[in-house]
């Protein structure tokens, strides 16, 4: 399975990121603790190794954007249960028909940068989640993942997560990946195929988290995905099994007010 670099300038750009971040004093994340409430979240920044795009065989390298764990509570403790809310944000690679023999005839597809929101309510150890993002430049459609996970406390430093998840599409985010136009039928030989929106993934998660101190951790996930429903049946995947590999690290920043 190959891997391909994100982009050629990645490292030095997201290594710089990487730096002013973590770079900055450990008050700066402290901004006027004067009431009795706070307002924390963990931003980070990592990278991803994973299918290059869904269905895809090969793999691709890209940055990890972290923002997690935000909510409100008093000062002094991390906000882990209730409602929260928090950016969604993903890229997905692009599928260039010259790449594989399977993609002769298809149409290019760049890459898609993904912005959106995931809301999240915890209760207990367990936290069930819904994220919804809109694509921009490779597609145009709508996706996200609905499920929940499990908290393990191993220790005050490491925190474990299993959890199970879906993914979905609608019909414009499931026809661009998983489709097949009648122009495109003709140039490849392969079948119309219009999948249409709905669920087009299911995925097992396992996270991890080790706190260096009590602003920094890092962070680590393996989740496990496996196409189902048309989008497996399509004739453009190449491998229905969707395995990535995320590492990053994190840093806590509290508002008081």
């Amino acid at each position: 399975m190959a891997v391909t670099p994100f982009d050629r300038n990645s490292p030095m750009k997201y290594a710089l990121a990487f730096a002013i971040l973590f770079a900055a004093p450990v008050s700066a994340q402290d901004f006027g603790l004067t009431g009795d409430r706070v307002f924390s979240f963990d931003l980070g920044l990592g990278a991803k190794i994973g299918s290059a795009y869904p269905g895809a065989e090969e793999a691709e390298v890209a940055p990890w954007f972290i923002f997690r764990d935000a909510g409100f509570g008093p000062v002094g403790t991390a906000p882990a249960q209730g409602f929260s809310l928090a950016p969604s944000i993903n890229i997905v690679g692009s599928r260039d028909s010259s790449d594989e023999a399977a993609l002769t005839g298809l149409d290019d597809i760049d890459r898609a940068y993904e912005l959106g929101l995931r809301a999240s309510y915890a209760t207990g150890p367990v936290t069930a989640y819904g994220s919804l993002r809109r694509g921009f430049d490779g597609h145009e459609g709508l996706t996200g993942e609905v499920g929940a996970k499990y908290r393990t406390e191993l220790s005050d430093r490491v925190t474990l997560w299993s959890g199970a998840e879906v993914g979905y599409g609608n019909d414009e985010f499931n026809d661009t990946y998983f489709g097949v136009t009648p122009a495109e039928s003709a140039t490849s030989g392969l079948p119309v195929t219009a999948p249409g929106g709905g669920v087009n993934e299911a995925a097992i998660t396992f996270e991890a988290r080790y706190a260096l101190n009590d602003t920094t951790a890092l962070s680590g996930e393996v989740r496990y995905g496996k196409l189902i429903g048309d989008a497996a049946d399509s004739p453009v995947v190449q491998d229905e099994y969707q395995p990535s590999l995320r590492l990053g690290i994190t840093r806590r920043f509290s508002f008081g007010f």
